[in-house]
């Protein structure tokens, strides 16, 4: 089921706004510190290794990569680990503001950035192909989400199977989310789900959470000490993949400074970057602790 979600994810991501800044995509990959910090903190509380791996992909805001990986590492923690990656993912707007405001000035926050360029079809259609075979084999655990992401988009890019994409992105999608819902809500007895595990895990997600959004905020603006073309660090909050509500947010933040300061289409480029970074993250946990 979260391979099929990745294969929707897909077919309706455009990442044109990241080809046309590819540095941008620093910001998705600072985001993902939010995993790995967390992974050592649960490791520090005691959980197992496999356990830890599985709480730490939380950080990524990603509910069917969480799912993916606990489903593999920790199958008993799975209705505890799917309900914190989607309880955050859906309280993005609450969460990365006051983050975001709390570690910029106001005068970070009223950058503009130039207008994306343009990126030919011949690139977006090469770019599945080429950016499957770096991912694959960096993080070979992931092949089955980014395979079926990248083959998503390539439905959509290719111009010859729109059907086939627009079925992906919008009743396929919407059937296996509802059936991936009643799945975990299956596993999530109150043996399992009502423990101090699970009071933990919704803490270290949190935490998780806020880490990968200070992370890409912060990346941002150290980003800005060496560039002559400053980045707005407002979307190094969208480098986590809850896409495209972080996306929004940052869209929402801006404007508030600047109506007139269009940033969605920038934060976009970290948004599914960071889609990219939480697969990865979980394949090299796979890797690590599976194959």
């Amino acid at each position: 089921y979260p391979s099929l979600i990745f294969l929707g994810i897909g077919a309706m991501t455009d990442f044109s706004c990241m080809l046309s800044n590819p540095r941008l995509i620093l910001l998705g990959a600072a985001a993902q510190a939010g995993i790995f910090l967390t992974f050592i903190g649960s490791l520090a509380l005691g959980f197992p290794i496999k356990e830890a791996a599985a709480i730490g992909i939380i950080g990524g805001a990603d509910g069917p990569t969480a799912i993916f990986l606990s489903s593999q590492l920790a199958p008993h923690l799975l209705g505890a680990i799917a309900v914190a990656a989607y309880s955050y993912m859906a309280l993005v707007p609450v969460i990365q503001p006051p983050i975001i405001k709390l570690l910029t000035s106001r005068r970070e926050r009223l950058i503009r950035m130039k207008p994306s360029r343009p990126v030919s079809k011949r690139v977006r259609i090469l770019f599945p192909v080429i950016a499957f075979v770096l991912c694959a084999s960096i993080a070979p655990g992931a092949i089955s989400l980014l395979g079926f992401l990248f083959f998503g988009n390539l439905l959509k890019e290719s111009g010859v199977t729109e059907r086939l994409a627009k079925t992906a992105r919008s009743a396929m999608i919407d059937i296996v989310t509802i059936l991936l819902g009643l799945c975990v809500g299956t596993s999530t007895d109150a043996s399992r789900f009502l423990t101090h595990e699970s009071v933990l895990i919704f803490v270290l997600g949190a935490l998780s959470f806020g880490v990968a959004t200070a992370s890409g905020v912060l990346f941002a603006k150290l980003m800005n000490v060496f560039a002559k073309e400053k980045i707005n660090p407002i979307i190094g909050a969208a480098g986590v993949s809850a896409v495209p509500d972080s996306a929004r947010v940052c869209q929402m933040v801006g404007a508030k400074e600047d109506p007139q300061n269009f940033l969605i289409m920038h934060a976009m480029a970290p948004n599914v970057a960071g889609v990219i970074g939480s697969a990865v993250a979980a394949g090299v946990f796979l890797s690590r602790f599976v194959f």
